[in-house]
């Protein structure tokens, strides 16, 4: 009787390398069937997509926009444009920023004046500093939301808002603990006010020889608590 050949055993190495075979395809098998499921191009696509409206959505404020007066001797505007606004970023027409209006308990506005004290051929310039005290919040910090009034005891001298040409509203973010002033100053050209008297350039100019007057401020319906004394010589 012809003797039977043994059938060889794989060795153990062979086992190994089957195995490892076996599951790199496993595994690349569950990596394409985790594509077609998650689809994490679709998902970038989306982040992508929304990221602009988000960043709209959070524009600050850098700085005011300047109210334009034309409260100067012979009609000529000395204000600074209105809509010459930024420093910084502007917000975007439309965009809505994220978060609760401000409270006015929480907003601090103080009126600044570029010197203490003005010789006779020196117009005073007025500028608004506004520091959020509490939470990010939004406020109307447009041209169509501030007002800077000069006083002489009881009388009102001048208020920015009688020969304002075209005032905007303009809501932005204002962060917590942020402080934002005037992108330019506006010029007083020491006249008195009145509308109806905008281009007129016989208006009374106000007496100098060292006479006080007061500059307080309002914007987005916070006003100033306490008014910036200056002297006009």
């Amino acid at each position: 009787m012809t003797g039977t050949t043994p059938r060889r055993r794989p060795s153990p190495a062979v086992y190994r390398r089957r195995r490892l075979v076996l599951l790199i395809a496993l595994l690349v098998i569950a990596g394409v069937v985790w594509l077609l499921i998650a689809q994490p191009w679709a998902v970038a696509a989306t982040d992508s997509s929304k990221k602009p409206d988000t960043e709209q959505s959070q524009n600050s404020a850098e700085s005011l926009p300047v109210p334009s007066s034309q409260a100067t001797v012979g009609g000529t505007d000395t204000g600074v444009v209105e809509g010459a606004v930024v420093e910084g970023a502007t917000p975007t027409p439309g965009a809505t920023p994220v978060a609760a209006p401000c409270v006015a308990s929480e907003i601090t506005v103080d009126p600044v004046t570029s010197a203490d004290t003005y010789a006779g051929d020196q117009n005073p310039q007025f500028s608004i500093t506004l520091t959020n005290n509490g939470a990010d919040c939004t406020l109307n910090v447009g041209t169509s939301a501030q007002s800077f009034t000069v006083t002489s005891g009881d009388d009102v001298w001048w208020r920015s808002t009688d020969c304002q040409s075209e005032p905007s509203d303009m809501v932005v973010l204002i962060a917590a603990g942020q402080t934002v002033s005037s992108a330019a100053p506006l010029t007083w050209d020491r006249t008195r006010s009145a509308v109806g008297t905008c281009a007129d350039g016989n208006r009374p100019l106000a007496p100098g020889g060292g006479s006080s007057y007061h500059l307080s401020v309002e914007i987005g319906g916070v006003a100033s608590t306490e008014p910036k004394q200056f002297l006009l010589y």
